[in-house]
């Protein structure tokens, strides 16, 4: 069996969020070193602070000063340290309760080892000399043996007050497309265009999936399709996508390849935008060393007859 294809992929972007009176008052403190909760109906203080009571679901708005020491609730060793974690070196995951709270604040612990790790042992919030109005803000916890210090007894009304947050989401991953996507694909690297017949409807899948969706049993006999086929159906494009060297308005469309069951997509070039329809009949064009078709354009065949494609649409 042919080796099965896998790279390493990353999704990632920039997640903006506007914040509301509660979490604005908590992150601007942290900016100014002050950690503060809020006050539920029955006087438990939840850190960090939510706008809703997670039992009664009654709107809160009283905020209280909590100290920046606490006492390790619970806690895991982290080994190795992921890109974007607090430290760079091992440390601890640790749930702190701090004084004059109720609820329990995750983050991240410096300690020596795990062996130096206990639950119930004293902390204290280290801050990060640079502050924006960030959770990391608190660069991390550090073992404290001291009580708790005197508070300032702010309940916010900062200057200058956080009101947004961008937080960075990544997802890195390895991608494999397994073992039917992995044969289409080193079947484009040689310009041909190969799907997989069921043995049981007898459909052509391209791209193939492994599997028939509508008889549910394996597919394995390869068969080559292509490379003509026809548009099934389209849309025109007219808002230019970032890092993507193709002016706009442009035409994107499904294509029914000459012997498969299912249409794949592509770009339609060659004609003016205004002038694709669907039946009209497109080949492939591959720039030089490229893995997959670059766009498709027209044959100059007559146009397809409706029923020979409309069961694709």
């Amino acid at each position: 069996m042919p080796e099965v294809l896998k790279a390493p992929l990353v999704v990632e972007f920039p997640f903006t969020r506007s914040l509301g009176p509660v979490q604005s008052a908590f992150l601007t403190g942290l900016r100014e070193r002050v950690v503060l909760g809020v006050r539920t109906g029955d006087g438990r203080v939840l850190v960090p602070p939510v706008e809703y009571d997670p039992v009664t679901a009654e709107e809160l708005h009283d905020l209280v000063e909590v100290a920046p020491t606490g006492t390790v609730t619970t806690w895991a060793w982290n080994h190795a340290p992921r890109r974007g974690q607090p430290l760079a070196g091992p440390f601890a995951w640790a749930l702190v309760r701090l004084d004059g709270a109720d609820t329990a604040l995750l983050h991240a612990l410096d300690a020596p080892g795990p062996d130096a790790v206990r639950t119930g042992m004293r902390v204290r919030v280290r801050w990060a000399r640079e502050r924006t109005g960030a959770i990391t803000d608190i660069a991390c916890f550090e073992p404290h043996e001291g009580g708790p210090p005197r508070l300032t007894n702010r309940t916010g009304g900062f200057e200058e007050p956080v009101t947004g947050i961008v937080a960075a989401a990544r997802l890195d991953y390895t991608y494999s497309p397994g073992r039917a996507q992995t044969a289409y694909i080193n079947a484009l690297a040689g310009r041909r265009t190969a799907g997989e017949r069921c043995p049981s409807c007898r459909k052509v899948y391209v791209p193939p999936r492994g599997a028939c969706p509508t008889c549910g049993v394996a597919t394995a006999e390869q068969v080559e399709v292509g490379p003509r086929g026809t548009v099934t159906t389209f849309c025109i494009v007219n808002i230019k996508a970032r890092n993507l060297d193709i002016e706009v308005p442009y035409v994107y469309a499904h294509i029914a390849l000459d012997g498969a069951g299912l249409a794949l997509h592509g770009r339609i070039g060659g004609i003016p935008y205004d002038e694709v329809r669907m039946g009209l009949r497109v080949e492939p064009v591959w720039t030089q060393d490229a893995r997959y078709p670059d766009h498709y354009r027209p044959t100059g065949e007559p146009d397809a007859d409706y029923d020979t494609y409309k069961e694709l649409l």
